[in-house]
């Protein structure tokens, strides 16, 4: 194993339909060739499998006769087992992370949201595999390579990032995967970290690329507004990270950021989108997601609140079409996400899908999913691209899955709606000083794929009494339908601010057009208060931390199913089948519950997202069918019937992916420790 050394380191007047402008050209294929990353030879080249993310593979050697004897053929500890840190004078000191993080309290105790060590258990990543080698990062930001046969390491790159402190946003010390660049001689892979650098190292070495960069590592919060290195929002956590990885198309790199939520001020780091050269790490272009003057969309942010406003950026992943030179990024919505009377208007391009020419970063077209955002309904995944036929007609497409439970799908060429999306009144708020848009858009296909809205209707009704519990549960709460405002009282929000759909996404296989979404059923309180004189905000609310509704002896408020997968047909814009992911055992076996022999009730699928291959959709559940533990399930694709499934050692924390070795395909993941252990990647095949 090689262990590299660290280097030191106003509403505007256009329809909602197609809020965006079709640039000259942009339609037309290039005269340059660019070579598209594909699973056809049995790799994984880039976090959802191709650009298009599919999440889709043709490997065909693990089928529903054999899923059940799939056996783990090896497995790999996390990198976080072992860190290094930096101490005064400059030497270096490697210890576990509970050592190391003892030791950074003594140098600064100010930097450790919460007083809690990094948090190596959240291991995401689905790792890439390009001849032969799998790599991926940690949660707290290391790189790794290793044998795709064996799981040997081959080499760690450890840029210390955790040294600045605690990373942003609730989900601290998250990563989940890498990038890879070939131009087929050199090979890099690129990652984002939690302190808000972006790496490059050679992929086979995982030595820094000393051209890129400052020594194989760009400051992305140089030239941002408000940016300051160091700075940490009041839950004591950096305001800028990256936890997602970034995106590699024609030469050009694009990463996400994770700007904090949880502010006082209203000025605020906007989330600039840039595109950065992949050999020498110089910035190509940026496009402002919260406009300049002589912007675009400007006029979206009254009283020049664009000028302190924050956020507004992609946080998880993203997807592209090489031959149109499109990248499409989910945005999310401006901070605080949940009181928007310091930046009324629209809020462009907040909470939108904004289709950009890698080359140049020139908006070609965009769509604003939500308006004036007020529930968090970030757009959470990858968008999938994918060929359909719609009424006779060819339709390269674009698929959306929302928080919300929608999906929202478009021509990625030109950004029109393949079927109408239509404005609808919402509920208006009052919370003094906020202006809730009037409309929101709402697909008219396909329908949605999760339970929307918190009415009475929606409660719990298994029995007389059990539906007599929720309502006294809900009292003093507001509820309402889909898009109901924050109160000060504090209204139920479903889906949550988790959704719904989040960063798990969606599957599409490319020869069918089928889309396969998993979700929950799940909600959140949406409330409201003051802020505290003694933090000193400029905010007038900010989010209250008040405890939601909840039942008792362990019920649901809301009617099952509480996770479920959805086949949708994008050629005809309609439901296939919907099927519970897991019993939901531990609910059934309720003494309240048990004697009503109820169905399947779902709440087992993870936040993570499905794989496809020719002949399976394969997902994870975090408990067993009988309750027995989590595995790995195998569903017929045209059915969604369970086929079979496969014991997991730990809960599947990362998207599961495949690939191909030899004349073997194996399946890999990374998965909980159990007992207190490191979690681990584990990869499964036929034995």
């Amino acid at each position: 194993m090689h262990i590299v050394p660290t280097v030191p380191l106003t509403r505007i007047a256009v329809s909602r339909f197609l809020t965006g402008l079709l640039l000259a050209g942009a339609a037309m294929l290039s005269a340059q060739t660019f070579h598209s990353p594909s699973t056809s030879d049995g790799e994984w080249p880039t976090y959802g499998g191709d650009l298009a993310s599919t999440k889709y593979s043709p490997l065909d050697q693990i089928t529903k006769d054999n899923f059940a004897r799939l056996k783990i053929v090896w497995r790999s500890k996390t990198p976080d087992a072992a860190l290094t840190v930096t101490l005064p004078g400059g030497a270096e000191w490697t210890a576990s992370p509970g050592l190391i993080f003892a030791e950074l309290k003594k140098l600064d105790a100010s930097r450790w949201r919460d007083n809690s060590s990094p948090l190596t258990g959240n291991f995401k990543a689905t790792p890439l595999m390009v001849g032969g080698t799998l790599y991926f990062n940690s949660p707290l930001s290391v790189g790794t390579a290793v044998d795709a046969a064996t799981g040997a390491t081959k080499w760690v790159y450890n840029p210390k990032s955790y040294e600045a402190g605690t990373t942003t946003m609730s989900a601290r010390w998250n990563q989940r995967g890498v990038a890879y660049w070939t131009d087929g001689k050199d090979e890099r892979i690129y990652w984002g970290t939690g302190d808000g650098f972006l790496i490059a190292v050679d992929a086979k070495t995982g030595r820094p690329c000393e051209d890129f960069g400052e020594h194989g590592r760009v400051d992305l919060m140089d030239g941002l507004p408000h940016a300051k290195r160091g700075d940490r929002d009041f839950l004591n956590a950096l305001t800028y990270s990256v936890q997602s990885p970034p995106l590699v198309v024609r030469d050009v790199i694009v990463t996400p950021a994770s700007i904090s939520s949880y502010i006082l001020k209203k000025e605020q780091i906007p989330g600039w989108l840039r595109g950065f050269d992949v050999r020498t790490g110089k910035v190509k272009w940026t496009f402002h997601t919260v406009p300049r003057p002589g912007d675009y969309g400007m006029d979206t942010w009254k009283d020049d609140s664009w000028a302190t406003s924050g956020k507004v950026t992609v946080w998880s992943m993203m997807s592209a079409d090489p031959e149109l030179g499109h990248i499409y990024i989910p945005t999310n919505t401006t901070a605080p996400d949940f009181y928007g009377g310091h930046r009324h208007g629209d809020n462009l391009f907040a909470e939108s899908i904004l289709c950009l020419d890698v080359e140049t970063g020139k908006r070609v077209w965009h769509f604003q999913t939500v308006h004036h955002g007020l529930w968090d309904y970030d757009n959470p995944a990858a968008p999938n691209l994918l060929n359909v036929t719609v009424d006779g007609k060819p339709v390269k497409a674009l698929a959306q899955i929302t928080k919300e439970g929608f999906v929202f799908t478009l021509d990625r060429v030109t950004g029109k709606p393949v079927w109408p999306i239509v404005e609808r009144p919402v509920p208006p708020s009052d919370v003094p000083g906020e202006e809730a848009s009037p409309t929101q858009p709402f697909p008219t296909r396909p329908p949605a794929f999760e339970y929307q809205g918190a009415q009475e209707s929606d409660l719990v009704d298994f029995t007389p009494a059990i539906r007599a519990m929720a309502l006294e549960a809900v009292k003093g709460f507001r509820l309402g339908p889909l898009y109901t405002p924050p109160s000060l009282q504090g209204t139920l929000q479903r889906p949550g601010a988790s959704g719904g759909g989040n960063w798990g996404g969606a599957a599409v296989d490319p020869s069918t057009g089928i889309l396969y979404v998993p979700s929950r059923n799940a909600y959140t309180l949406n409330a409201l208060a003051l802020p505290d004189p003694s933090l000193k905000a400029n905010l007038k609310y900010v989010e209250a931390r008040a405890a939601p509704p909840v039942m008792k002896q362990g019920l649901q408020l809301f009617k099952p199913p509480y996770s479920r997968m959805t086949a949708i047909d994008m050629n005809k814009g309609e439901h296939l089948w919907m099927t519970p992911t897991g019993n939901g055992d531990r609910l059934r076996n309720n003494p309240l519950l048990k004697p009503l022999n109820l169905p399947p009730l779902g709440g087992s699928g993870s936040i993570t997202g499905p794989v496809l291959t020719k002949t399976l959709l394969i997902y994870a559940l975090s408990a067993g069918g009988s309750g027995d533990g989590p595995r790995l399930v195998a569903y017929d694709k045209a059915t969604g019937k369970e086929l079979a499934s496969a014991d997991l050692p730990g809960i599947a924390l990362g998207t599961p992916m495949t690939y191909k070795l030899g004349d073997r395909q194996y399946i890999a993941l990374t998965v909980s420790g159990m007992a207190g252990e490191l979690p681990e990647m584990i990869a499964l095949a036929l034995p």
